[in-house]
């Protein structure tokens, strides 16, 4: 068995205007502070990393990682989750997500697809660059406004939209096979891919394509009620990357998964610190070490409550707490004794013919 890795961090929710907060050697030094041995780094704002130029030059892909060794931290992952959105949105989303891509392809969907995919290649070359071995992502989605659908479900417009979201992504996928490294689809509401039948849906279209992995969040399932747990049983062979928030649902007369476009605090099912909500992060570390996940736990603050800081302050301890240093020999191992045939079949009480 293997031994996961952590903890890491996702920087994307700390990262802000006013220091530490505002460059990648002040983030680190707070981070490693906190006692995280590896951050996730979000791949959007070139003043924390430069994509493009991590694609391209690997000298620069040492000065990050002098950077980061420098206050004891490596990258567990890199992060394509608003350039993975674009690679596939709806109409009716297009308003919401053009500041996801720079300002000068705002009113241009065409541009800022073709970008989009374009920064998905270069993190592929990018975390060869960098000897990473996965990498985090959303997919984008095409069905996702007719999830609960009325009229009734038109099951060739479900069809067209995962074979569309398929022919999107497989060149991306080739493009991270030739790297080397496994991209990662957050299963997340508001994606396509937001729980096991559409990640097998969209698997079966790209042929099951060895590079096509899974980000687990079980927070998102909960608030979904799925099986976390059994949800790791069936796909713990695609799970390559692992974000560890905590959530609850508290079943209310008033509203319910979908949550009434109320706000965070007033929710049935809410995002909450690691250690504040219901998720079973003792069972989910245990299937982890049981199936040889050997990735990272990254802590991926989200909550409706706890401040930022003390959820990472707390959440660097909370994730070192789960992760089991897993056992080189089987704790019976002492009364093993080899055995002959014959020595096997007396024990059995049978006669040794052989």
């Amino acid at each position: 068995m293997k031994t996961l890795q952590g903890p890491s961090i996702f920087l994307s929710q700390f990262i802000a205007d006013n220091p530490p907060f505002n460059s990648l050697d002040t983030l680190a030094a707070w981070a490693a502070g906190l006692g995280y041995k590896a951050v996730q780094l979000p791949t959007h704002l070139p003043h924390i990393f430069d994509l493009a130029k991590a694609a391209e030059n690997k000298d620069y892909c040492a000065e990050i990682r002098l950077v980061l060794g420098n206050v004891g931290l490596e990258i567990s992952e890199l992060s394509t989750h608003l350039q993975g959105q674009l690679v596939a949105v709806h109409p009716a989303y297009e308003a919401a997500f053009s500041g996801f891509a720079p300002p000068e392809l705002a009113q241009d969907a065409v541009a800022r697809q073709q970008w989009a995919v374009n920064s998905l290649k270069q993190a592929a070359r990018a975390s060869q660059n960098l000897g990473l071995k996965a990498h985090a992502t959303f997919s984008g989605a095409l069905a996702w406004p007719y999830f609960y659908p009325w009229p009734p479900r038109n099951a060739l417009l479900i069809d067209e939209a995962f074979r569309e979201l398929a022919a999107r992504w497989l060149p991306i996928l080739e493009s991270f096979d030739e790297a080397g490294v496994d991209l990662c689809f957050e299963l997340h509401p508001g994606e396509d891919l937001h729980d096991g039948v559409t990640f097998e849906r969209f698997l079966a279209l790209v042929a099951n394509h060895p590079r096509c992995a899974i980000l687990y969040d079980p927070s998102h399932m909960l608030l979904q009620q799925m099986d976390y747990l059994g949800f790791i049983d069936r796909y713990h062979e695609r799970i390559k990357a692992f974000h560890v928030k905590d959530a609850e649902f508290l079943p209310s007369a008033k509203s319910g998964v979908y949550g009434g476009y109320q706000p965070w605090t007033e929710r049935a099912g809410r995002f909450r610190s690691p250690g504040d909500g219901q998720i079973n992060f003792k069972a989910i570390f245990s299937k982890l070490a049981q199936y040889d996940y050997a990735g990272w736990a990254t802590l991926e603050w989200e909550c409706c409550l706890k401040s930022g800081e003390a959820g990472a302050r707390e959440g660097a301890r909370f994730i070192a707490d789960h992760i089991i240093p897993v056992a080189d020999y089987a704790f019976d191992d002492f009364a093993l004794r080899e055995s002959e045939k014959s020595t096997v079949r007396r024990m059995l009480g049978l006669e040794d013919n052989s």
